[in-house]
């Protein structure tokens, strides 16, 4: 008598993509309501130091503890990692959390700040997202600016929009006619000397270069074509996650410098248009440490 063949394992059923997205943007709407609320009471705000020139507020904590119900509300099947509550990644993904990115523009009443919100697959999580890629790394990315009232968001193989627009990398393909963003070291003051070199050979190669002070921005700036290219050291998943895919979905190219990962997840990046991504790597990886 011939033994049973062993069931094949059941296929993860693919990730309710657009689910997800609904529920980041009304997250980061959440989020956002709080952090415009202090923005009009700035006497009343309580600012801590968690590093050196690293701050945090009250609207931070608040912020993110309104994302977080709304996303385990709406999508309990997903992990959580946060910036100022932490988590560690469990389920078929994770969202990652930055509440509000640009807190020291926020204190100093700058209006350039967001809410940056992304849901991360895990490797080897076995769920399709909508276009079929299961692999690891961003599938959902909302990116708001309260401030300008821009909502950018992107869903991995589908496309990267601001507000009800679809957006696009910049066609620009050479470091002479790019304008860059970056971000300067802060609280990690130790690779301050590999950094200047980069920044020298960046403004005498291009058009220019900006420091807004918020990282989530500038990506999102790079998908729309404001920014040609970027790049930044030492920052965090959570700051860098959804711009990530808002940049890979307009047609252009984020990367960790390092070759580490299949996403910047080390929080080292660059990004931009396709040729500009490639010449701006190419110009700093001499000063890479």
């Amino acid at each position: 008598m011939s033994t049973p063949a062993a069931p094949s394992p059941a296929k993860s059923a693919p990730l309710d993509i657009f689910k997800a997205l609904e529920a980041a943007v009304t997250a980061a709407h959440a989020g956002a309501a709080i952090l415009q609320a202090y923005a009009h009471k700035r006497s009343e705000l309580v600012v801590d130091l968690k590093a050196r020139n690293d701050l945090v507020s009250q609207a931070d904590r608040q912020a993110e503890a309104a994302i977080i119900d709304e996303l385990r509300a709406r999508t309990p099947q997903f992990g959580i990692v946060a910036e100022e509550t932490g988590g560690s990644p469990s389920g078929p993904a994770s969202w990652y959390i930055d509440p509000l990115d640009g807190t020291t523009n926020f204190v100093h009443s700058i209006p350039h700040y967001a809410v940056s919100i992304a849901l991360v697959a895990q490797e080897s999580c076995g769920a399709a997202d909508e276009s079929g890629q299961d692999g690891p790394g961003p599938l959902v990315a909302v990116v708001y600016d309260p401030c300008r009232e821009e909502m950018f968001t992107a869903v991995r193989g589908v496309g990267a929009w601001l507000n009800s627009h679809r957006i696009h990398c910049s066609r620009n393909d050479t470091l002479a006619d790019s304008l860059l963003a970056t971000g300067f070291p802060y609280s990690d003051m130790s690779f301050t000397d590999n950094y200047l070199p980069m920044l020298r050979d960046a403004m005498h190669a291009t058009r220019g270069v900006r420091r807004n002070g918020a990282a989530a921005l500038d990506l999102a700036w790079v998908a729309c074509g404001r920014f040609d290219g970027y790049w930044e050291l030492r920052l965090k998943p959570w700051d860098v996650a959804a711009g990530t895919l808002l940049v890979r979905e307009a047609g252009g190219i984020a990367m960790d410098p390092f070759g580490r990962s299949d996403w910047p997840i080390e929080g080292d990046i660059v990004a931009g248009s396709a040729g500009v991504a490639r010449a701006l790597h190419a110009m700093i990886e001499k000063n890479l440490a």
